[in-house]
């Protein structure tokens, strides 16, 4: 008689941490973004420059990449509600799938520096001035720290992916899916904040 209190009680207690998790990472990332602002104030025209050295293309793409898979995702949990197993699998899947491909683009982006020697503790960058120095090194920072993230995320939504083809993962468990679900939500939101501070500020 004591089963439903109890999995209520699970319940509560893994949203209350999801949620504390979730805003301990978000003031992590706040607080990176308020050290980059205070940098960009100090060298505001190198940062203006050394943005220049950024692909806007590419940084467009990748939001856009993102914010598809977070529609990709939200879909998918609406079909886990409805019990079709399949779209939920093929939307998640698709998830997955983008979350890759943002990933290469950023790898692509990041070789392409580093070839021209540019990044953090090479000696061509250290010639540029503080500046340059003070934004690839923030640049590679909290870009690299976001890729992390998008890797764990995507390791979340694998998981997710196993119970809905195992069986595990359908209507009767929805919320909890939901909630795992969050996570690449926060992923998407960071990369929403990251974009203009680094591809828009020229």
């Amino acid at each position: 008689m004591n089963m439903p209190s109890t999995v209520l009680n699970n319940n509560r207690s893994f949203s209350s941490g999801m949620l504390l998790f979730l805003s301990a990472e978000m003031l992590f990332f706040g607080l990176l973004f308020i050290v980059y602002l205070a940098y960009r104030i100090s060298y505001a025209q190198a940062f203006h420059f050394a943005s220049g050295g950024l692909s806007l293309a590419r940084g467009t793409v990748s939001t856009v990449i993102l914010l598809i898979s977070s529609a990709t995702l939200a879909k998918s949990f609406d079909a886990i509600r409805q019990d079709n197993k399949r779209l939920a699998q093929q939307l998640t899947g698709i998830t997955i799938l983008l979350g890759i491909l943002f990933l290469l683009t950023g790898c692509f982006e990041w070789q392409q520096h580093i070839r021209a020697g540019i990044y953090p503790a090479s000696s061509v960058l250290a010639l540029r001035g503080p500046g340059d120095v003070l934004f690839y090194g923030l640049y590679f920072f909290i870009t690299g720290l976001h890729a992390l993230h998008v890797i764990i995320g995507l390791a979340v939504i694998g998981f997710l992916m196993r119970g809905i083809i195992r069986g595990k993962t359908d209507s009767g468990n929805y919320d909890s899916a939901r909630r795992k679900g969050l996570y690449w939500y926060l992923v998407v939101i960071i990369w929403v904040f990251i974009f203009p501070l680094f591809y828009l500020i020229t």
